[in-house]
C-alpha cells in the first residue's frame, strides 16, 4: 500500500511569468514524483480558490508562498506516514484537512499539486504509465486518443481584446495525433502568412500561442480562419471551434461586442449566425455563466448541430453540472482539474457528464507550464477532445509531444465524431 513520506513545494513561474506551484510527493519506498499546477486568466466565478499571497510588493500580489507553506507544513504534517490505497483516499484526506467549500484554507493550487504529485508517484512506484494509472484509479479502460482542438486566432483576455471572443480553434478531421498536428501546422503557417501580408504584422501570439491579428469584428476573424484553411488546401478536413468567453463582455444581461449591445436573445441570434455561416462544430461559453435560461434556449436551437460547451458555466463543478443536465443547458463539459481542485472531484464531474450522454473536452489553462500530465489525463480518462492551445510555445508543445509518445507506445487512434 502506498505510504506518504512527505510533500515538498516550490514557487515556479507559469507561461505568463506569474507564480504557481510545483509539488513533489515522496513515498516511503523512496520514489519521488512532481507535478506543476496551471492557472487560468479567463476564470469562472464558481472555480475553487487559487491561493495568492496578496503582497503587492511581490509579483503584484500574485505570489504563492502561502500555498507553498501549506504544502510543506499543514499538508505534510497531516499526511506524513499516511497509507493511501487509492487516489480517492488521498484526495478525501486533503479535502477534510481544508474543510471549506472552495478550498480557501489550503488553496486549490496547493491541494491540486499534492493530488497530482501523489498520483504520479504511485504510478512511478508500481511501474505503469501515468495515463494507465489515472484511468485504473477511476475504473476506466482507455483504448483511444482524444481529438485535437487547437488555437488558431485569439482575442478577449487571451490577447489584446481586439475582438471580444477569446479563441477561434481548428479541429482536424484525422485519426492520428501525428496527422492532426501536420494539418494544423500548415493552416497556422498559412494564417501567419496572411497576417503578415494583410496587416504587416510579424508572428505575435496570445497567451495560449494563437495568432492575434487586428480584426475589427468577430466575423472578420472567422472569415480569416476559413481563408487560411482554404489556402492550405484543407477545407474538407478541418472544422472550427469557438471559445466565446461571453461572461467577460456581459453585464446585467447585456452583451457588448463588435460595437453593439445585445440582449440574451440577440446574442443567441448572433451565435446562430456564426454556426450557420462558418464550419463551427463547437461553441464554448456562448452565453454568460449565470445566464441559464438562454443557455437552455441555445441548446434547444442548436444542440443537435454543435457541441454546446460549458466552461465558466460549469467550472468542472459536480453541482453545476447536475443543474445543467437537468435544465438541458449544455451538452459538453470542458474539464479543467484546477477549477475543482482534486483528481477525484474532477473524475466525478467527468462521470456525471458521460452518464448524461455529453462529450468531454480535457482542457489546459492560459497559464501553463512545461509539465505534460494533462496529455496523460486526457488519454486515461478517454476525453473526446483535448484543448491545449496552439502549436507554438513550449508549455503547449509539451502536451502535444507527450500525446505523440503515447500514440507511438499504444498504437491507439483518434475515434469518435467531430
Amino acid at each position: 500500500m502506498p505510504t506518504i513520506d512527505s510533500f515538498h513545494a516550490i514557487e515556479i513561474l507559469d507561461s505568463r511569468g506569474r507564480p504557481t506551484l510545483q509539488v513533489t510527493c515522496q513515498l516511503a519506498d523512496g520514489v519521488k514524483a512532481s507535478a506543476s499546477v496551471p492557472s487560468g486568466a479567463s476564470t469562472g466565478k464558481a472555480e475553487a480558490l487559487e491561493l495568492r499571497d496578496g503582497d503587492r510588493n511581490r509579483y503584484r500580489g500574485l505570489g504563492c508562498r502561502s500555498a507553498v507553506s501549506h504544502v510543506e507544513s499543514l499538508i505534510t504534517s497531516h499526511l506524513a506516514n499516511a497509507e493511501c490505497q487509492t487516489q480517492r483516499q488521498l484526495d478525501e484526506a486533503l479535502l477534510e484537512l481544508d474543510g471549506t467549500t472552495n478550498k480557501s484554507r489550503l488553496g486549490a493550487n496547493a491541494i491540486l499539486g499534492c493530488s497530482l504529485a501523489f498520483c504520479r508517484a504511485v504510478a512511478k512506484s508500481i511501474g505503469v504509465p501515468f495515463y494507465q494509472h489515472v484511468a485504473e484509479q477511476f475504473d476506466l479502460q482507455p483504448r483511444r486518443l482524444p481529438r485535437l482542438s487547437i488555437n488558431l486566432f485569439s482575442g478577449g483576455k487571451h490577447a489584446g481584446g481586439q475582438v471580444a471572443i477569446q479563441d477561434v480553434l481548428v479541429v482536424p478531421i484525422a485519426d492520428s495525433v501525428t496527422e492532426s498536428l501536420e494539418m494544423t501546422y500548415e493552416v497556422y503557417q498559412t494564417a501567419a502568412d496572411i497576417c503578415r501580408e494583410r496587416y504587416g504584422m510579424r508572428l505575435l501570439t496570445a497567451d495560449e500561442g494563437g495568432l492575434a491579428p487586428p480584426c475589427t469584428n468577430c466575423d472578420q476573424m472567422f472569415e480569416l480562419a476559413v481563408e487560411a484553411i482554404a489556402k492550405a488546401g484543407l477545407t474538407d478536413r478541418i472544422q472550427l471551434a469557438v471559445d466565446v468567453a461571453s461572461s467577460h463582455f456581459e453585464s446585467d444581461g447585456t452583451y457588448t461586442l463588435d460595437g453593439q449591445d445585445r440582449t440574451g436573445t440577440e446574442m443567441i441570434d448572433l451565435l446562430s449566425h456564426w454556426v450557420t455561416s462558418y464550419p463551427i462544430v463547437s461553441m464554448e461559453d456562448g452565453l454568460a455563466e449565470e445566464d441559464w435560461q438562454n443557455w437552455t434556449s441555445f441548446v434547444g436551437r442548436h444542440g443537435e448541430d454543435v457541441r454546446v460547451v460549458g466552461d465558466d458555466l460549469l467550472c468542472t463543478n459536480p453541482g453545476r453540472i447536475r443543474r445543467a443536465v437537468a435544465e438541458k443547458a449544455a451538452n459538453t463539459l470542458l474539464l479543467k482539474v484546477n477549477q475543482i481542485g482534486t483528481l477525484t472531484e474532477a473524475a466525478e464531474a467527468r462521470r456525471l457528464a458521460v452518464e448524461a450522454g455529453w462529450q468531454v473536452v480535457i482542457s489546459a489553462r492560459s497559464g501553463e507550464t512545461e509539465d505534460n500530465w494533462l496529455a496523460d489525463l486526457a488519454v486515461g480518462w478517454s476525453g473526446d477532445f483535448i484543448k491545449v492551445g496552439s502549436i507554438s510555445q513550449s508549455e503547449r508543445l509539451a502536451k502535444y509531444n507527450r500525446l505523440l509518445e503515447i500514440e507511438q507506445e499504444t498504437g491507439w487512434k483518434i475515434e469518435g465524431s467531430v
